[in-house]
C-alpha cells in the first residue's frame, strides 16, 4: 500500500503513479522535466507490466514491481502530501 498523495521536496512537483506499468530504460531528467505531467506524452516510454507500477515527479521516477519500501532510498525526495 502506498501514499496517492506523494509530493517532491525536490521539484515540489506531485509524484504521479500509474498502476500496471514501468518506465523504460532510456527514460532521463530532461524527459521528465519537459513532459510531466501530460499523460499523452508520457505513454511513449512506458511499457506495460502487470502488476508493476511506475512513479514520476519532475526530476525523479521508480518503476516497482515487488514490495519496497520508498524511505529506504536516500535519492528520492518524495513525502506525504498529506490527506
Amino acid at each position: 500500500r502506498t501514499c496517492d498523495q506523494l509530493r517532491c521536496t525536490a521539484c515540489d512537483f506531485r509524484v504521479s503513479l500509474f498502476n500496471d506499468y514501468i518506465w523504460d530504460q532510456s527514460c532521463d531528467y530532461l524527459f521528465f522535466r519537459n513532459n510531466m505531467p501530460e499523460l499523452s506524452k508520457l505513454r511513449v516510454k512506458m511499457i506495460k507490466k502487470k502488476g508493476a507500477r511506475a512513479y514520476a515527479c519532475q526530476c525523479s521516477w521508480r518503476s516497482i514491481d515487488e514490495l519496497t519500501d520508498l524511505q529506504t532510498d536516500q535519492q528520492l525526495r518524495w513525502v506525504c502530501g498529506k490527506h
